[in-house]
């Protein structure tokens, strides 16, 4: 892929992600010349070692989960309220999507041109999870493609990504103050707006997720006899403020807008106790389970996304450190004290009801699981970047420099489907078949 992303795989260091040469935007009453200038190949910044070898742990975890979490239910995301090792993955994207940003563009020279590539990058990414998890592939053992229009999933993983990349950048080009940068309250008047919208979108969210009604809803399965019309299933809500699984207003806005039959026909809920006999894995529906455990729901919806955009904006904010801050011991006084405040209030909010679910990309989980980045990423750095201890964590390093086409050919089974398409006679006498992946039992 040609195209490269800060989500997942960045340029952290200097403006070469824009369009360089001589780049001329017309103003209403006057031609106004923006200067891009080309950066000097023989003087280039060094990477950030510590993001990359933080981004290569973050495609390792979520390759790990993904392969092991139908073996290890307990690494898996959790079925609802509470965290598990696989729900940290997405934050921990954002969270790197956020520092990679604030250094891509730390030295803009010209902002029409880098608004123009910010425009274009979230485009390519969000068509690419479209084609990759909208259901245009149908899995190992299945070699047909293609989508039915009106069954496609709208939103994912790469969609998530490009949402939140695409609001962080562009506040990043547009909202930054004038001001030198001093000390920790210096940093954040000269963000002051950035704040302001990260503190906007969680009140809107907030807002949104507490004081909408759910009425009551119904969605359709399908009978064994493909015959026989669709069994019409249910699920009565009529309620404000409810965060459990069935009469959430994050689903009830996904209905609305995205249409229910373009939503994800797995949710994570199908693995709680009221709805599988193997909770915490997927199972038989137990006697008397919820009319609303087989209904569809996006993870990675309207609602919870724009939610997962704070998790960028926290990514930003670590970065602007980087950018401000050249002495290591300020670095991590400042991370430090931002991780921990968010990880102390998120767990608060928990124990005030506010409970953390991915599912939901709850306020309290965004906060958990930022500052659990934050520290994370604070450990990497003093371990690569202070005491260079780089060999330990070289093919972490060289993962997170190709993170977008590893997540491309692995999590997203290209790969795989790709070995397949090798058969002998019969479709299941594949490379696959022969190592024992994907084999039909």
């Amino acid at each position: 892929m040609g195209v490269m992303y800060e989500a997942i795989q960045g340029k952290e260091e200097g403006a070469d992600d824009l369009e360089l040469g001589l780049k001329v935007s017309k103003s209403q009453s006057h031609q106004q010349h923006c200067f891009v200038l080309p950066s000097n190949p023989n003087h280039k910044p060094p990477r950030l070692v510590s993001l990359d070898v933080f981004r290569g742990l973050t495609v390792a975890l979520m390759i790990l989960v993904d392969d092991a979490g139908g073996i290890l239910p307990a690494i898996n995301h959790s079925p609802w309220n509470g965290l598990s090792l696989a729900d940290y993955v997405m934050p921990f994207f954002l969270f790197i999507a956020g520092v990679s940003l604030s250094l891509t563009y730390k030295n803009l020279s010209c902002k029409s041109v880098a608004t123009k590539s910010t425009l274009l990058r979230a485009l390519k990414l969000f068509v690419l999870g479209l084609f990759l998890q909208g259901g245009f592939f149908h899995g190992i053992n299945n070699l047909t493609y293609g989508v039915d229009l009106d069954r496609m999933r709208w939103m994912g993983v790469l969609q998530r990504i490009a949402i939140a990349y695409l609001v962080a950048a562009l506040c990043e080009i547009w909202l930054k103050g004038d001001g030198d940068v001093k000390s920790g309250s210096s940093l954040l008047r000269k963000y002051q707006l950035q704040l302001g919208i990260a503190s906007m979108i969680s009140f809107v969210y907030i807002l949104l997720l507490y004081s909408l009604y759910v009425p009551d809803w119904e969605y359709q399965i399908p009978t064994g006899n493909s015959l026989s019309a669709p069994k019409t299933l249910l699920v009565k809500c009529g309620v404000r403020g409810h965060t459990g699984p069935a009469c959430n207003a994050v689903g009830m806005i996904d209905r609305k807008i995205l249409g229910i039959g373009h939503l994800y026909t797995r949710p994570v809920y199908a693995r709680t106790e009221q709805c599988s006999t193997n909770s915490p894995d997927y199972g038989p529906l137990p006697s008397g389970a919820p009319s609303w455990c087989q209904a569809p729901f996006d993870p990675e919806g309207i609602l919870s996304t724009v939610m997962a955009i704070v998790t960028c904006f926290v990514g930003l904010h670590f970065g602007h450190i980087i950018v401000h801050f050249k002495d290591h011991r300020n670095r991590i006084f400042q991370w430090s004290i931002s991780s921990c405040c968010l990880l102390v209030l998120g767990f608060a909010l928990d124990w005030f009801g506010m409970h953390v679910n991915k599912a939901l990309y709850s306020f309290s989980y965004m906060c958990v699981t930022a500052g659990a980045a934050g520290i994370l990423f604070v450990a990497i750095y003093v371990m690569v970047d202070v005491f260079g201890y780089k060999r330990m964590a070289v093919v972490l390093e060289w993962i997170g420099k190709h993170a977008l086409m590893i997540y491309i050919l692995v999590a997203c089974n290209v790969f795989p489907l790709i070995l397949q398409g090798f058969y002998w006679k019969q479709p299941h006498n594949n490379i696959l078949s022969l190592i024992g992946v994907g084999k039909r039992t």
